[in-house]
């Protein structure tokens, strides 16, 4: 066996153990002997079908004293409710950690031996291995390297119940993560809050948050920790609505071509995002009420009628009042019917009420969507605030990555 006479043969370097997807059985049985020398091992990255990680990852119950980089995952969400690190691993000199599907056990001593830290990804944590806040919270204490955290649970917990355990066992811990730069996190709001809470983080310049549908949204921590950093300030924000999220990216003022903050609400059918989308933007007021760009998105996939819900007028008038200093509204084709008659004052209404200084209203679309917004245009030419109908591309979302 090739890998077998490399081990027998060769002088003691560091050893890096490196597959993705399929394996032959001489592939798996060369891991399983790389394993064994655990004073060699410096690497590990394993992106595996789960029935082939589940029986690699339990031989893995020893000290590995000078691994520094450990990557486990499966691609398959399926039958991997078993796929748990062993108790006894442990790598005292980790500094990056990333597992996919893969559970840390309640207790595992390895978040608190691993004071170096740099990198800590936990995507996709299985019901089976949930931890309570303050149990994070008590190990992110103990890292105070960490540039790069990310959180996310593989289904929502109920709201109530996160809360329920914010009560019975309150979070005592305030965490600072003086080099923490990346923070992203799945999982549904209580918990989100909960952390949000206990933790400063003076130099983090990414935020990104995807959280699972629920009915009401309530995130004034996720406001107060936006506040404590001048990273949060927008002068752009782009809105999507996907077939399966609506997404929100905030641009930062300046004019960089990267974006910090970015909220994804995991829900379907157009009534659902909307309502979900406003009453977080709603509560982020303060920090949108200088944004002076806004563009609606629409990227559908999925061709089902299902998705075709009508929103309530007053839905997309409380989606866009946070934006108070908004000065260019881009709309892409088909959300153009849907907005046009939003933006139309009511009896009883001015149409200075809403987006009182939009100068620019620009669209996707043809002579159709021109004459949806008319009247709009109309009304605020009668009150002496008049708004420039421009048509923009067809694609309206931008070319901005994350740093």
């Amino acid at each position: 066996m090739p890998i077998a006479n490399m081990l027998a043969h060769s002088p003691p370097l560091p050893l890096t153990i490196d597959y993705v997807g399929e394996t032959s059985e001489e592939d798996e049985e060369g891991i399983f002997l790389a394993l064994r020398h655990t004073d060699r091992v410096h690497y590990i990255s394993l992106t595996l079908p789960s029935p082939k990680l589940r029986k690699i990852i339990t031989t893995m119950d020893e000290q590995f004293p000078i691994l520094e980089r450990l990557l486990i995952g499966s691609p398959i969400q399926d039958d991997t409710s078993s796929l748990v690190l062993p108790r006894t691993f442990q790598a005292p000199h980790l500094r990056h950690l990333y597992l996919w599907h893969v559970a840390l056990p309640i207790g595992s001593p390895l978040l608190t031996t691993t004071v170096g830290l740099v990198t800590l990804w936990l995507l996709d944590i299985p019901p089976s291995a949930y931890f309570t806040p303050s149990y994070l919270l008590t190990r992110l204490s103990l890292m105070p390297q960490l540039e790069n955290l990310a959180i996310g649970f593989y289904s929502p917990l109920p709201n109530r119940h996160v809360e329920r355990q914010l009560l019975d066992t309150p979070i005592m811990t305030h965490v600072t993560l003086p080099n923490l730069r990346w923070f992203s996190f799945k999982g549904v709001s209580a918990y989100l809050e909960g952390l949000l809470a206990r933790i400063s983080v003076p130099v983090l310049s990414n935020l990104t948050i995807m959280l699972f549908n629920q009915l009401t949204f309530t995130v004034p921590r996720l406001l107060q920790f936006m506040n404590t950093s001048e990273t949060f300030s927008f002068s752009t924000v782009q809105l999507a609505f996907d077939d399966d999220f609506a997404e929100l990216v905030a641009f930062p003022l300046g004019g960089q071509r990267v974006y910090p903050f970015m909220v994804q609400v995991m829900c379907r059918h157009l009534d659902w995002q909307v309502s979900s989308t406003a009453q977080i933007l709603d509560t982020l007021q303060p920090v949108l009420s200088v944004v002076e760009k806004l563009t609606l998105n629409h990227v559908r996939h999925n061709r089902s009628s299902e998705w075709h819900n009508d929103v309530d007028r007053a839905q997309w008038r409380q989606l866009l009042r946070p934006f108070s200093n908004l000065k260019t509204l881009h709309v892409q084709d088909e959300l153009v019917g849907k907005l046009a008659r939003s933006l139309q004052a009511d009896d009883g209404e001015s149409p200075l009420d809403l987006l009182h200084n939009l100068e620019e209203l620009g669209y996707s679309g043809g002579d159709d969507a021109r004459d949806a917004f008319t009247p709009f245009i109309d009304e605020r030419q009668v009150v002496g605030h008049p708004v420039n109908l421009t048509v923009v591309g067809h694609s309206l979302v931008s070319d901005w990555t994350w740093s």
